[in-house]
This record gives structure tokens, C-alpha cells and sequence, in this order.
């Protein structure tokens, strides 16, 4: 198991978001769970009164037959209006683009917000979907049956794992 220091790459992001957004009506959305946590680290620094919008797209991924209902299945909550709205989805990692497209399916359930830009703590590519983020902390190149697991300690501190997929 090989560890990076989300850390350094979380400051990164937010930097390239600040540079980016810089003056933006932005309301964020999370995916359920570390893009959560992102976004609302994302809130506070980049000062943006709205809640952050969560999201947990397991019902609209295109490959939920297959994998089943999760234990940790919750419901979504945006309690903004999304119609016209700027919207930055956040999330930890982006590989196939799957998940990205059905979180942006699900936001269009809410509204039809004005703009969607995507950032990303890692992009570490594998796209089967033509998505890109507008803002990424780090890209990295991982083979197929490896792994990028984002988890938070208890002091709110983020750690990036690179781990063998079971199964694979």
C-alpha cells in the first residue's frame, strides 16, 4: 500500500480553484463521501455562503444492476435552488467518468443549472466517458487493479492510499 499526501494535493486544488472561481456566484456538491468532505473544505476557504450539496448517486449509476444496493446507500440533499445556478461538483477521484455522469444526471433532477465545472482531488485518467475536470489537485497514472482510496482521521486530515482492488 503506498500512501500520497492528499494534504499538499488538497492545497493544490483549492489554490486552482481560487485562481479559477476567483469572484464566482459558485455553489458546491459533493459525492457522497470524499467529495463531501472536499467541498465543504472547499466552502469555507473559497467563502461561499451556500450549503454544500450532497450527493449519492448509487440509483443513478449506469452499472447498478450489476453491483448491487450498498449498505451505505443515503439520500441526496441540495437545499439550494440548482435551476440557473454555477455549480462546482467536487469529488476525490476521477477515473472512468462514470460516476461524474451520473451525478450530473441526478443534479438535473434538482434543475437546470446555468453551469456545471468539475474538480477533482486526483484524476488518474482510465476515462471511458468523455468528462475532464476544470480543476485537479493532482494527476496521477495507476494501473487498472489498483485502487485511490480517499479517508479523513479524526482531525479531519486527509490520506490518499493507493491499495489492490479485491477481486481483480
Amino acid at each position: 500500500m503506498l500512501e500520497l499526501d492528499a494534504e499538499t494535493i488538497y492545497r493544490a486544488l483549492a489554490a486552482r480553484a481560487r485562481e479559477s472561481f476567483a469572484g464566482a456566484a459558485l455553489k458546491l456538491v459533493g459525492v457522497h463521501t470524499g467529495g463531501v468532505w472536499l467541498a465543504e473544505r472547499l466552502r469555507r476557504e473559497l467563502h461561499i455562503e451556500a450549503p454544500v450539496g450532497i450527493l449519492d448517486v448509487s440509483f443513478y449509476r449506469d452499472d447498478f444492476d450489476r453491483s448491487g444496493l450498498k449498505p451505505d446507500v443515503r439520500p441526496s440533499q441540495i437545499a439550494f435552488e440548482v435551476a440557473g445556478s454555477h455549480i462546482l461538483l467536487v469529488d476525490d477521484v476521477l477515473n472512468t467518468g462514470r460516476t461524474v455522469r451520473a451525478a450530473m444526471n441526478e443534479i438535473f433532477d434538482y434543475g437546470r443549472p446555468a453551469r456545471i465545472d468539475l474538480a477533482v482531488l486526483v484524476d488518474r485518467g482510465g476515462r471511458e466517458l468523455p468528462i475532464a475536470a476544470t480543476v485537479v489537485g493532482a494527476t496521477i497514472e495507476v494501473p487498472a487493479d489498483i485502487g485511490v482510496v480517499l479517508t479523513r482521521d479524526d482531525d479531519q486530515r486527509l490520506h490518499l492510499t493507493m491499495e489492490k482492488r479485491s477481486g481483480e
